[in-house]
């Protein structure tokens, strides 16, 4: 009886819900965007190409490290229990995570799972792994390291004691602060404790050389107290790092203090903070920042010795260690330049090497923001502690933000196209998002070509997902905080063809770079115009175009018009941008934020003000075609229409919350046109007829007005009353209005508290109060070909559906366990019953409504190449190994570390297993053919290199004997020539003496 009583209030004969029933609402949700909590560790490979990003525990969800690769690749990777990750490092093929639990896991890059979790006995304060070993190394709280196996994946009886014990016997607690191969020797330790420094030497199984910084009386030290100059300081070590070519080592303390010291004889080469030098000097400790006061500083947070394509070229990269006064925070770089010869320079030569580096800049980060972390980005090598040859750096904000930005220039680098999507979540923060429904073929040609850099992710390969072509295009629209707007494609949980994203710049559109607060935006699904609308009141539209100002040098913007007035912003597009998304016109009303916005198919754009205003525009000219006050319009007994020209009264501004384009025979009329309906917060709908002019151009009038509820209007859905399918304004339905074509038409309507359908402009209809719970969110959504209902997210944490048209409830779902509840008012409900909402601060869901109640299923992307070979680990120059220089291989680790034995690694059985096939393989097909088997020359089992190898060494060494030989057989026979011409020399002299005696 609802069906039938409502049914015939609203004016639609049949069930448009007929086919869904409460079995087929089950929540699916089938893709996560962005970052779960705030960020606390990165790391990169750049072998495979991959960036993984950790991030801490908070209320939204435990740690978890995603790795990202080219386009849309994304693995998470979860610990075993729920924690913050603390340190991730690539080792070839395993990902090694250490999170706050103090476990340790191990994540196989092409498997994608975990294969082992390993518990150090003790409280882990810095791991080190390196590609070329399968060993992850854990310093711990009491000074001693431990080592694990990761391709046994079972703890290593090989372990390091407290070499700090043996400077300090009487020091208590001396926890491992960092740890650090040596770049060209990886039988070389350098192992930092609070109180200093030590290497460890794995041929000799000791420390052999300690550093342990001191500031003596009258010195001003890292932080210049003058309360503490009269004392001897120790000042705790925080960092320890080795010179790309292990010239040197770089101590960084608590008191600012950078200390860079002599390997081989333990000595102190200079100390200096990052604007101060010689301040473990008495007296002499100078400024080369210009004369000030004493500052607080801060604390290092992380410090990486990096070097160009030539290792000796070097730099130190700081974040941290600057006056807390200073007004310019980032990345402090120092550029020391080409490393001086230790065998030919002075003492003080090398000193002044690190006293008088050739410049020192900052890399700029936002204002009011600290940089906690970077990391730097290497082209090719993953050696050199990954700070060789770095092309950017990607740094991480106390506001839990990311930056990118080239090195060593610190020119900001926009993630567009470069980052996965979900980081740029936080590059920088959203501050609001819309959904379009896109038709799938224009977003296929909807692809930006911008200038910029090499490509900092390669790696990964997108896996295997339906392909869902008849269906349009989720398309988010995500404005930041920075003023820009990035446009990108949600997907059904389907293979996304088009992966990349579309930025626009509204701070060149509008012609400032300040307050660009974005409050709406909306675009087109036909066209892929977009539409914004800001705080500050201007309304930008943009188009897909090529730019005919690309390269050029930027033009003066110019002023904007005023009120009712279009400005053409053309000229306003990035010269770097070729063909994308640009600026098109914009116009400001000046009557408040915008608060309501509508981008229609058919070239009309709608737009309601925080002061009451609505603004229709047409891009035909463009122009303004209609102006209204919402206070100003009023609807009478009898359904007419009219004008109200009233005062200002007590209660609230009447604004716009939302917007929708329909073509529909309105009540009254006996033809259809192109209607704009407009919700309002006090409830009301207003309704406003589009009709072509005697000019050729459109106009607008007010159609009538209804009170539908006492609360705002969330949603408008213009629908057929025979189909229920959308009563849209298309360019179908628009070339239909001139063949005289009608549209038996209603509007459904939702408001915080009750649901409408009537015919518009101001009939009554039929309606549901929501008694128990309010509703966020709503829209009309299609099931497959089996009906249309009324979607809605609520209050309580459900989503719930309303049949069509007796507004009965035909079933609900729980979804505040993935959309967090407090922002279901930002959530988008589209089309076919997929929901976007928010469940993070900086992390976005896409779940469906119509599902089988799946899970998130877990990502089908490949990350490991397999023929992405680590490159080898660099070595010691040949005159070091001439010298005497114990150099230990890899191989000579898996003996040290591992036991004499240690079986061959998994790795190494693999390769053994693919030779000994492929051999078998060869061996048949000479069977089979009747020829002898050619060998392979491609195909190398591991003892074969390995005694090639050890032949080639061999030789090496026979040669480097030879000429040793030969170079003493030639000087001796040199000698033997010198001596005997001497003693030619000696006779002849003395039988001219004799000869000249007697006369001859």
């Amino acid at each position: 009886m609802a069906h039938l009583f409502r049914g015939k209030q609203a004016g639609i004969a049949s069930d448009l819900s007929v086919g869904i029933s409460s079995d087929v609402f089950m929540l699916d949700e089938f893709a996560r965007y962005g970052v779960n909590s705030q960020i606390s560790v990165l790391a990169y490979d750049p072998v495979q190409s991959l960036l993984a990003v950790g991030t801490n525990e908070s209320q939204f969800g435990a740690g978890v490290v995603n790795v990202y690769g080219q386009k849309r690749v994304n693995v998470t990777f979860h610990p075993p229990r729920p924690s913050s990750i603390r340190a991730i490092q690539f080792c070839a093929d395993k990902l090694v995570v250490l999170d706050s639990k103090n476990d340790i896991s191990v994540f196989s890059l092409d498997s994608k799972h975990m294969l082992a979790n390993y518990a150090p006995p003790g409280h882990v304060t810095a791991i080190l792994t390196d590609p070329s070993l399968d060993y992850c190394l854990s310093g711990l709280q009491n000074g001693e390291i431990v080592a694990y196996d990761l391709d046994r994946e079972s703890i290593t009886p090989f372990k390091i004691p407290n070499l700090w014990r043996e400077r300090n016997p009487r020091a208590r607690l001396i926890p491992v602060v960092s740890l650090q191969f040596h770049p060209k020797d990886i039988g070389t330790l350098l192992v930092g404790y609070s109180e200093g420094a030590a290497i460890y030497s794995f041929k000799q199984n000791k420390a052999i050389k300690f550093f342990q910084y001191e500031v003596p009386r009258g010195a001003p030290g890292g932080d210049a107290d003058p309360a503490a100059v009269d004392q001897v300081r120790h000042p705790r070590l925080t960092h320890a790092i080795w010179h790309p070519t292990g010239t040197f080592i770089m101590t960084a303390h608590e008191d600012s203090s950078l200390v860079f010291w002599d390997p081989r004889d333990g000595r102190a080469v200079h100390a200096r903070t990052i604007n101060e030098t010689d301040v473990n000097q008495p007296g002499r400790g100078s400024s080369r920042s210009g004369p000030g006061g004493i500052a607080v500083k801060e604390p290092y947070f992380n410090i990486s010795w990096c070097s160009k394509e030539n290792a000796d070229d070097t730099g130190i990269l700081v974040a941290g260690g600057s006056p807390t006064t200073n007004p310019a925070h980032g990345l402090t770089f120092i550029d020391l330049g080409l490393t001086p010869n230790y065998q030919t320079s002075s003492w003080d030569y090398l000193a002044g090497y690190f006293k008088n580096p050739k410049r020192t800049h900052v890399l700029p980060a936002p204002p009011n923001a600290q940089v906690t972390t970077f990391l730097t980005i290497p082209r090719v090598s993953p050696h050199f502690a990954g700070a060789h040859d770095p092309i950017a750096v990607l740094a991480a904000l106390s506001s839990g933000e990311l930056i990118t930005m080239s090195f060593p220039s610190g020119h900001p680098i926009t993630p567009t196209n470069q980052l996965h999507v979900s980081l740029t979540f936080v590059h920088p923060f959203i501050t609001k998002t819309a959904l379009a429904y896109v038709d799938r073929t224009r977003w296929l040609g909807m692809r930006e070509v911008r200038q910029h850099g090499p490509n900092i992710l390669l790696g990964g390969a997108a896996g295997t997902k339906p392909l869902k072509r008849h269906e349009n295009r989720n398309i988010v629209q995500a404005a930041h905080a920075d003023g820009t707007i990035r446009v990108w494609d949600a997907g059904h949980g389907d293979m996304i063809e088009n992966p990349g994203m579309l930025q626009v710049d509204l701070g060149r559109a509008v012609g400032r770079w300040d307050q660009l607060d974005v409050t709406q935006m909306s675009m087109s699904g036909a066209t892929g115009e977009l539409s914004v609308g800001l705080r500050s009141g201007e309304l930008v539209v943009f188009r897909l175009n090529r730019n005919q100002f690309a390269g050029q040098p930027p033009s003066d913007p110019g002023s904007n018009g005023g009120p009712g007035q279009m400005t053409d912003i053309c000229r306003r597009a990035d010269p770097n941008l070729k063909e994308g998304l640009l600026p098109l016109t914009m116009t400001n009303d000046q009557q408040g934020p915008v608060t309501a916005l509508r981008h229609s198919d058919v070239g009309f754009v709608a737009a309601g003000y925080g002061g009451g205003g609505v603004t229709i525009v047409d891009l035909r000219g463009p122009a303004i075609i209609h102006t209204a006050l919402l206070s100003e319009v009023v609807g009478s007994k009898h359904r007419s229409k009219s004008v109200r020209r009233s005062g200002p009264t007590s209660q609230s501004v009447e604004v716009a919350t939302a917007m929708d384009f329909g073509i529909m025979t309105l009540d009254g009329d006996d033809y259809s046109s192109l209607a704009l309906f407009v919700g309002t917060s006090h409830g009301r709908v207003a309704t406003f007829k589009i009709l072509p002019s005697q000019t050729g151009r459109y106009s607008a009038k007010f159609a009538g007005v209804t009170q539908i509820a006492d609360d705002k209007v969330i949603s408008t859905s213009p629908i057929d009353t025979q189909t229920g399918s959308p009563a849209a304004a298309t360019g179908h339905a628009m070339a239909g209005l001139q063949s005289g074509r009608k549209v038996d038409g209603v509007l459904v309507v939702a408001t915080i508290s009750s649901a409408h359908i009537f015919r518009p402009a101001s009939a009554k209809g039929a309606s549901k109060t929501f008694d128990q719970y309010l509703c966020d969110s709503a829209n009309v959504v299609r099931f497959e070909d089996r009906g249309y209902a009324l979607v809605g997210l609520f209050g309580d944490g459900a989503a719930r559906a309303f049949s069509i048209p007796a507004l009965k409830e035909i079933a609900s779902t729980r979804v505040n366990h993935i959309l967090h509840t407090k922002r279901f008012g930002e959530a988008v409900v589209t089309p076919t019953g997929d929901i976007l909402g928010w469940a993070g601060p900086s992390e976005v869901a896409m779940v469906n409504v119509f599902g089988a109640g799946l899970p998130l299923p877990p990502s089908p992307d490949r990350l490991y190449d397999p023929m992405k070979m680590v490159p080898p680990r660099p070595t010691i120059s040949s005159l070091q190994w001439i010298a005497g220089t114990q150099y230990i291989t890899p191989s000579d680790m898996d003996i040290l570390i591992g036991g004499a034995d240690r079986p061959p690694s998994k790795r190494m059985i693999a390769e053994m297993r693919a030779a000994q096939e492929s051999e078998f393989q060869r061996q048949r097909e000479a069977a089979r053919t009747g020829r002898a088997p050619k060998p392979d020359p491609n195909q190398e089992s591991y003892w074969a290199y390995m005694q090639r190898q050890l032949a080639e060494r061999t030789e090496n060494l026979g040669l480097a004997g030879d000429s040793m030989d030969r170079a003493a057989e030639t000087s001796s026979s040199w000698s033997d020539d010198v001596s005997k011409f001497v003693a030619k020399q000696k006779r002849q002299a003395a039988l001219g003496f004799v000869t000249s005696k007697f006369g001859f």
